[in-house]
């Protein structure tokens, strides 16, 4: 399996900027609290949170939710893998999209006349939406009940099927690189920038270990092959 990435540990001494750029999603609860991480992004967390009558440790709460990055371990069994993928993958893509699709938008708006503004970037993003949810519905509505019930014969075309997304998938993550100069904001770009790219690495990393898990060491359980090699 591919390492960890090393958790960023929310505290309420860090500025609102500082937790926008390095925890993807966080800008999400700001803008729901209504906390200003970009014009008054050096203020900290526990600052903004009196200003505004808000419990400091609830909303370090909600934030430290995001930093999600546990795997689980080798032995798992088939099903406790598929909860563990519709828990930490498909749950978070779908929270993930909409607020990267959002600030898109407004960095395209905002800084349409800068160079590298990222042109493109918010209809990239959702077309990778329409195709993850259309895709994750499919393996909830059909593949992931089958092989729930265990080695059921009519697993193997569905997999099949979500293989070659995954290859589609895959296409969608290297145009997403290419619009974002591989996740790199420009010196200088403001907080909305910096999250915005923050956040698509994180998709980056959290769709290439779900289709990792999938087709590595779930899939291969069901398929001809399966007592042979945990590989593809």
């Amino acid at each position: 399996m591919t390492s960890q990435t090393t958790q960023n540990f929310a505290k309420a001494d860090q500025s609102l900027g500082h937790l926008a750029i390095q925890i993807p999603g966080a800008t999400a609860i700001f803008r729901k609290l209504k906390l200003d991480f970009c014009c008054g992004g050096q203020q900290t967390l526990a600052n903004a949170c009196a200003e505004k009558g808000l419990n400091t440790n609830q909303v370090l709460s909600e934030i430290q939710a995001l930093e999600h990055h546990e795997l689980p371990p080798l032995t798992s069994t088939s099903i406790e893998l598929i909860d563990h993928i519709l828990a930490r993958y498909h749950e978070v893509h779908r929270q993930q999209l909409p607020e990267l699709i959002r600030m898109a938008r407004r960095v395209e708006a905002v800084h349409r006349e800068h160079p590298q503004v990222p042109t493109g970037l918010a209809d990239q993003l959702e077309t990778m939406q329409e195709e993850l949810l259309e895709h994750m519905a499919k393996e909830e509505a059909i593949l992931f009940p089958l092989l729930k019930l265990g080695q059921h014969p009519m697993a193997v075309n569905p997999i099949g099927m979500m293989r070659l997304e995954h290859i589609n998938h895959g296409a969608q993550l290297e145009k997403l690189a290419e619009l974002t100069t591989q996740h790199q904001p420009p010196s200088g770009a403001c907080n909305t920038w910096q999250a915005l790219y923050a956040g698509t690495a994180r998709l980056n990393e959290d769709l290439i270990e779900h289709i990792h898990l999938e087709n590595n060491y779930l899939f291969p359980q069901f398929e001809p092959s399966a007592q042979t090699s945990h590989c593809v």
